[in-house]
């Protein structure tokens, strides 16, 4: 398989085209004929003038690269080595949801020839791969798994905004569903990641590494949002307390802060879930779970009683809120926390002005039902840098006094702003 990929008698297909599929394909196309496809026939209309949809990647990152963006079948037919890299999100009761997953499975299943190769990346529980999307490829062929076609699981490990542990930098995982189609696909995957190779020795295997990067990631956060609210109850400043215990050689350096977005969010999730299906109902995940949803609440809750303290009148108080995407410095707002606070603040019946310099003003309305301030106005009772992003590093308290009211609340969700704000009460996690 690997010599006739790279003498390009058979191509690569990259089945989604987002954060994950993305990156895969231009890397891929580097040194392969590769076909991306996705159903969006919007983004790749931008793909094919070199403009990544999601804003992580430029122009000039298409360049050099042997790829057709595509959202047709018949062209997605030519492939025989396909990576599945579509997103994997929750519904409104925090259960997965496997459409995206079941329609890329279905579409391949469709194309699908004896001797092709099929890699899933889609972030699911064990054994999602094996029992829920292998019959759909069978059904959708007609062909035999293992005889006719092979199947692996590959974890992406993308992370939005970070330049520097970029794929091909970071150790991959790869399993199949044998040792021949653990060989391939290990051998595609390491002729361009660079950082080496980890061969699972099963597909649930890699597909429990994968959850559990996530879950481990998420109840350290948890446990740094409940101590955060301790802390504060008792007039202790948190990121103080943390920069002190973080001077120890093997303190785990974790902050406080709204956890959305589409891996920390929404992975532990899959595991709960799968775990409830075996008989057992998960207690130190859920709980991590619960704690990290509750945190744009809990914020928005402390500006008010605040507000208050600074005998603000409420019903006519306006509040601005700095971001809206779900992390710092990207355009990502899938499963953005930052609505969390509004959503509660709207409770109030307040003023609420909302601008965030990398989100899609567009696509915030059509999500979330709000719009976008245009820019930044003044008299704030109360300012909440939900985002850290990178436009608001050098903001003085100078310049916040001259925006705010003589006592508004300040807010700053990643305490970026700690021993610098002095005109205004100061909060933060």
């Amino acid at each position: 398989m690997i010599k006739e990929l790279e003498s390009k008698k058979k191509k690569i297909a990259i089945i989604g085209l987002g954060y994950v599929g993305l990156p895969i394909a231009l890397e891929f196309a580097k040194k392969f004929s590769v076909i991306g496809f996705d159903i969006n026939e919007a983004r790749i209309k931008m793909m094919q003038q070199k403009v990544d949809p999601s804003e992580e990647l430029t122009s000039e990152d298409f360049n050099g690269c042997d790829i057709v963006f595509t959202n047709k079948l018949e062209v997605l037919k030519k492939a025989s080595f396909f990576i599945v890299a579509v997103p994997t999100p929750i519904d409104s009761h925090n259960r997965p949801d496997l459409r995206p997953l079941i329609g890329a499975s279905t579409s391949v299943g469709k194309v699908l020839k004896k001797g092709d190769y099929v890699v899933f990346e889609s972030t699911v529980y064990p054994g999602c791969t094996e029992d829920d999307c292998i019959p759909i490829l069978e059904k959708e062929s007609g062909l035999k798994f293992k005889k006719d076609f092979k199947v692996g699981y590959s974890p992406e490990r993308i992370n939005p905004g970070d330049k520097e542990h970029t794929l091909t930098k970071i150790l991959k995982i790869v399993s199949g569903c044998d040792k021949e189609s653990l060989d391939i696909i290990a051998d595609v995957y390491g002729s361009i990641v660079t950082a080496g190779i980890h061969k699972a020795p099963t597909i649930k295997v890699a597909e429990s590494a994968k959850i559990i990067e996530n879950t481990q990631r998420d109840l350290n956060i948890a446990l740094m949002n409940e101590l955060s609210i301790i802390f504060n109850k008792m007039g202790i400043n948190t990121y103080d307390v943390l920069e002190a215990a973080g001077t120890k050689w093997n303190f785990l350096k974790f902050s406080p802060g709204l956890v959305g977005g589409h891996c920390i969010g929404v992975d532990p999730y899959y595991l709960t879930h799968k775990a409830s299906e075996i008989g057992y109902h998960s207690k130190v995940i859920l709980a991590g779970r619960y704690t990290n949803d509750g945190v744009g609440s809990h914020i928005a809750k402390e500006v008010i009683r605040q507000m208050i303290v600074n005998e603000i009148l409420l019903k006519k108080a306006k509040v601005l809120v700095m971001g809206a995407t779900f992390k710092e410095n990207v355009a990502d707002i899938r499963n953005s926390k930052v609505v969390d606070i509004i959503n509660e603040l709207k409770t109030y019946h307040l003023n609420i002005e909302v601008v965030d310099p990398r989100a899609s003003a567009e696509d915030i309305h059509h999500e979330y039902g709000f719009k976008l301030a245009k820019k930044i106005g003044k008299d704030y009772d109360a300012i909440i840098v939900a985002v850290s992003h990178n436009e608001y590093q050098n903001l003085s308290d100078s310049y916040f006094k001259g925006i705010s009211k003589k006592n508004a609340v300040f807010f700053d969700v990643k305490g970026m702003y700690k021993n610098k704000i002095r005109s205004l009460t100061y909060m933060s996690l």
